[in-house]
């Protein structure tokens, strides 16, 4: 069981720190450099879209294992430390937050009243 509950803190660690690297990189004292790469990895982390589908077998989560992940140690090393400490506050600040279930009900109505739609119009079109 051990092993779960390490994997299991390993992911929580990898999305503070691609929220964290999303705060990292809208921080003023960050470099340049450092913020187009840092907005780049946490882009490419929180996007629906992978460099490599999931449905391929095996190596369809390699980008999920590793590239995200290697992404984000290296923004993490080049970032200014008291950059990298704010933005770490902010992101636990931001996870901590309580969730509105609520919202996230309308949302997926929202979502389903617009297949309907969709279906329908599909429909009417033969």
């Amino acid at each position: 069981m051990s092993w779960m509950t390490s994997t299991r803190n390993w992911a929580r660690g990898i999305k503070r720190d691609v929220i964290a690297v999303y705060y990292a990189a809208r921080d003023p004292a960050t470099p340049w450099a450092i913020r187009l790469l840092a907005l780049a990895v946490a882009a490419y982390a929180l996007s629906p879209i992978d460099l490599i589908p999931d449905f391929i077998p095996v190596i369809g989560y390699l980008d999920d294992l590793l590239i995200v992940p290697l992404g984000l140690l290296i923004v993490i090393r080049l970032l200014p430390e008291p950059v990298l400490a704010a933005a770490r506050i902010r992101a636990d600040a931001a996870i901590a937050r309580p969730r509105s279930y609520f919202a996230a009900a309308v949302f997926v109505l929202v979502w389903i009243v617009c297949g309907l739609a969709f279906g329908y119009w599909l429909l009417s079109l033969t």
